[in-house]
Order: C-alpha cells, then structure tokens, then sequence
C-alpha cells in the first residue's frame, strides 16, 4: 500500500535544496552551488506551471449557458456610424466588391449590384439581393457565451464590428444559423483554416468562452492550416 504521506523525489530534492543553501550561509563550492541552484530553479518552474495549466483549462471549460433570452432586437446592427446613410451592411458590400458597385439612386446609400466572392463556397454573386452579411461569431452564440449581460453599447459594437462579418449567399447564411464549428462548418474545405482562425480571434477579441466541443474542433481546424 502506499505512504500517501511519502514525499516524491522531486519534493525531497526541492527540500534538500533549501537546507544545504541556508546551512551553508552561501559558502559552498562552486560545483556544488550550480547544482543546488539548479534543483531550487526546477522546483520554481514545477510549482508555476501547475496554476497556469488550471487556468488555461479553465478558459476551454464548460459554462451555464446565460440564463437570459436572447432577442435579436437587443443587438442594433446595420447601422448608420458616421452619418452617411450607408448603414454597415452597405460599407461592407461596397467595401468587399472585386468591381464598383451600382447604387439604387442618386443617393448612394443603398447597394443593388456589385461582385462578391462567397468565401464559404467559392461561388460569386452580383445581386446584392441574393447575400447577406454573416457574423463569424453569430449573435446569439455570444449571447450565450459570455455576453448575455453586456449593455445595449456593448451588443451594437460586436453587431457591427467588421472583423466579424463576411458577404454570403443568403442560402448558406440561414443554413449556418447560430451554430459554432462543432455544429457547422463552411462546406468549402479550403477555407477551414480561416474560418477557424476569425472565430477565435473574435471569441478571444471579445472574451467570450468555448465549450469542450467547440474547442477540439477548431484544434482540428487549425490542423488543415499546415
């Protein structure tokens, strides 16, 4: 049976250490010196990585989903930030054309033709009819993961934040819906790597937690970027 009051090596070590350095008042050889000095530095390192282990841990754990009901209301987006009256739907569209875009009238504000690259399955379009505007991190995923509570200011900045939005077909739009990358992905495969890589950076960008599932697959995802 074991001692379960038995020190292992490395703590005996670690405890040697101590003594000989604090019995010795400093004057030990050299050799000697280096040796100990060395085991009290392993001991430091030993005794850091088991919290920073706990803690990275616990940013992949799972948490309660938020127990607040999401309203897609509760997220202006498609706004109008600079006074322009191009809300952000249309400055992404124009932004994102591989050709200048038609506008429905002389007043600019609203996209009817354009050339958009859909990067989750590799087809084009030029009816701005036919895209939509789709959150990588979708609204009421991050509802649930960590931003039920945000305020109204909060929810508007992540709505319509760019580096979360991307021009797709309105098909695989609705298609996606508000799943995470254990649940969908784009069908084109080329663009696993990417797509995996946006998620985190806006999860992270915004603090937001991953599920246990959530987590292996873009640790997947992330294999296809070799």
């Amino acid at each position: 049976m074991l001692n379960k009051n038995a020190m292992n090596p490395q703590m005996v070590l670690c405890s040697y250490g101590s003594h000989l350095l604090a019995l010795s008042g400093g004057v030990i050889p050299i050799v000697l010196l280096i040796a100990v000095l060395t085991t009290l530095s392993g001991c430091a390192i030993e005794k850091r990585e088991i919290p920073l282990q706990q803690e990275s841990a616990a940013n992949y754990a799972d948490h309660p989903l938020s127990t607040i009901p999401y309203n897609r209301k509760d997220w202006p987006h498609w706004i109008d930030a600079d006074g322009d009256c191009q809300n952000t739907r249309q400055e992404l569209l124009i932004a994102t054309s591989q050709k200048p875009v038609q506008f429905k009238d002389s007043r600019h504000c609203t996209v009817i033709y354009g050339e958009w690259y859909g990067v989750y399955t590799g087809k084009t379009f030029t009816k701005a009819s036919d895209v939509d505007i789709d959150h990588i991190v979708p609204l009421a995923h991050a509802h649930r993961h960590g931003a039920g509570k945000w305020t109204k200011a909060q929810r508007r900045t992540f709505a319509n934040d760019f580096e979360n939005l991307l021009v797709v077909s309105d098909f695989i739009n609705r298609s996606k819906s508000d799943k995470a990358p254990h649940e969908w992905l784009p069908p084109l495969k080329s663009y696993w790597c990417e797509y995996g890589e946006r998620w985190e950076r806006i999860k992270d960008k915004y603090r937001l937690w991953y599920s246990k599932q959530e987590r292996m697959t873009l640790n997947q995802l992330a294999e296809t970027c070799l």
